[in-house]
């Protein structure tokens, strides 16, 4: 069998070599061995001063934490509805039930305005930039909101719900674009943020489940405004993304940028000229992102079919494998012996919470973690967890058809396998989920491909989101079995299918996608 080509390694640029002691090279290599570096980055990151402790530094987290908070408003959601719906206050402002097609409109009509609203957030990323889009986006979010909790009748509910998913995918378009420049671990902790605001959703609503009136609704909703309102704060102060002004050819900015923030003041520190020299040569001043309507550049070319497959694959199997059935957590919870409302949202916090640790940890250990083996036995994993709670749930299913009181073992066990269940799909996908979506696109491709992924898991939302009360009601826990098999099939993708990104720059990954065949490419070098 013929070996793939090995990237032959480039000379450091030569304004790099001088600035790179021996001890720097050393150091580098040094780096390059422990944390899957190249070789190349690995040396100008260690012969670069660079003070995390340092005025410039700071305002790079806040950039960071800005870009956390986008995620914190979508999460906030995730969790948000799930209590909302079990609120005997909600249930008779509105009187919807907590299962069937009503049910599923109300719930994936927030699928519906982000799925439309994600070509629109793409335009927006692409010619305003990152930061405005952001702050776009968490306007039309807080109008979604106002007019959510001054609902009177259903209908204008579920006008807010379409709101705020337009809102949400200008949020989810441009923030990932964004953190993106920080890669690995900080990208993954962007995507942690979902979690941020999934617990204090679940958190306020166990709260306010306590009063008697709307407010015990009307409060979370409202609440789902504040993270947006930190965004607005914050987006005046924060950086702009040197790639995106690489794109708009404005190269002095850019340079700029790069020797306040990651050259510790010196113009001509080896990080600054190596990540000034990449960009230069792999983004384009004329691409697809400066045409609004052109989509074609995803799939043009052999490397963009390949990059958008590990889009796609990622759109796909980070929101459908089983983890959207937290959505509907509160009826998971009933179908198994949970019946009062406070134990459900008590639960439903805990399974935020754990889940929360899981993403986390994943996220922390990005930088160590081969992507590709995380994701193909990661899901396996699932798989195999699922088939467990689907076992005790047929149990559980059938002492209660047959009138026999539940064995509180097997309660708190199928509670227990539940929560193993997101707290391991988390750690699995959630940091991974924007990481590999951001590495696998160019520049160019950058804004369009993610709006291109928000659509995909949009549309995979409105299916669970539509599907997932129906088939709740219709057919009960066998609704999961479906999860157990395509866990499995997800696994084989990611073997088969996947390409290792870790520790390369974006730059570096150009090589790897022109290759013939990219999976052999990036575990070659």
């Amino acid at each position: 069998m013929s070996q793939v080509e090995r990237k032959p390694t480039p000379p450091l640029h030569e304004e790099i070599e001088d600035k790179a002691s021996i001890n720097d090279i050393s150091k580098g290599v040094a780096i390059a061995n422990k944390q899957g570096l190249s070789a190349e980055l690995a040396v100008a990151i260690a012969g670069t001063n660079i003070d995390p402790w340092s005025r410039n530094s700071f305002k790079l987290y806040m950039a960071i934490f800005c870009s956390v908070c986008c995620a914190y408003a979508n999460g906030y959601d995730g969790s948000l509805m799930t209590a909302l719906n079990a609120m005997k206050p909600f249930q008779k402002q509105f009187n919807i039930g907590t299962t069937g097609p009503l049910v599923s409109v109300m719930f994936s009509l927030y699928s519906v305005g982000n799925f439309i609203g994600s070509t629109f957030a793409a335009v927006i990323t692409d010619k305003f930039g990152r930061r405005k889009a952001m702050a776009s986006g968490a306007c039309v979010i807080i109008v979604g909101s106002i007019i959510g909790a001054t609902a009177k009748h259903i209908a204008q509910f579920m006008v807010a719900r379409f709101i705020l998913g337009f809102g949400i995918s200008i949020m989810s378009v441009s923030s990932p674009a964004y953190s993106m420049e920080w890669r690995g671990r900080c990208t993954g902790i962007y995507n942690c943020g979902w979690y941020a605001g999934a617990i204090p959703s679940a958190a306020v609503t166990f709260g306010t489940n306590y009063l008697a009136s709307n407010l015990s609704w009307q409060i979370p909703v409202v609440l789902q405004c504040l993270a947006c309102t930190v965004v607005l704060c914050l987006f005046p102060f924060i950086p702009e993304s040197p790639r995106y002004l690489m794109a708009q050819g404005r190269v002095e900015e850019v340079h700029a940028f790069l020797t306040k923030y990651h050259g510790g003041g010196d113009a001509n520190a080896p990080l600054v000229l190596l990540e000034l020299e990449e960009m230069q040569a792999s983004i384009s001043t004329d691409g697809m992102d400066k045409r609004w309507w052109d989509y074609s550049g995803l799939l043009a070319t052999r490397p963009a079919r390949w990059r958008t497959l590990q889009v796609a694959m990622m759109a796909v199997f980070g929101h459908w494998s089983g983890n959207g059935l937290a959505y509907f957590a509160t009826t998971i919870y009933k179908n198994i012996g949970v019946t009062t409302v406070t134990a459900q949202l008590g639960y439903n916090l805990l399974y935020s919470s754990m889940s929360a640790v899981g993403a986390l940890t994943g996220a922390l250990l990005t930088d160590h973690m081969p992507r590709r083996y995380v994701l193909s036995i990661g899901s396996l994993v699932l798989s195999v967890i699922l088939g467990v709670f689907t076992g005790l749930n047929a149990i559980i299913t059938g002492d209660l058809k047959a009138g026999r009181a539940i064995d509180p073992s097997l309660g708190r066990g199928a509670i227990a396998v539940y929560v193993l269940f997101g707290i391991s799909c988390a750690f699995v996908y959630t940091p991974l989920q924007a990481v590999v979506t951001v590495e696998a696109l160019s520049t160019p491709m950058r804004a369009k491909g993610i709006a291109l992924s928000n659509i995909i898991t949009q549309a995979i939302g409105f299916i669970n989101l539509f599907a997932g009360p129906i088939a709740l009601a219709s057919i009960g826990y066998r609704y999961i079995f479906v999860f157990v098999f395509w866990d499995a099939f997800e696994a084989v993708c990611w073997w088969f299918f996947g390409v290792e990104a870790r520790g390369r720059s974006l730059e570096e990954l150009d090589w790897i996608y022109e290759q013939p065949n990219p999976v052999k490419a990036s575990k070659s070098i």
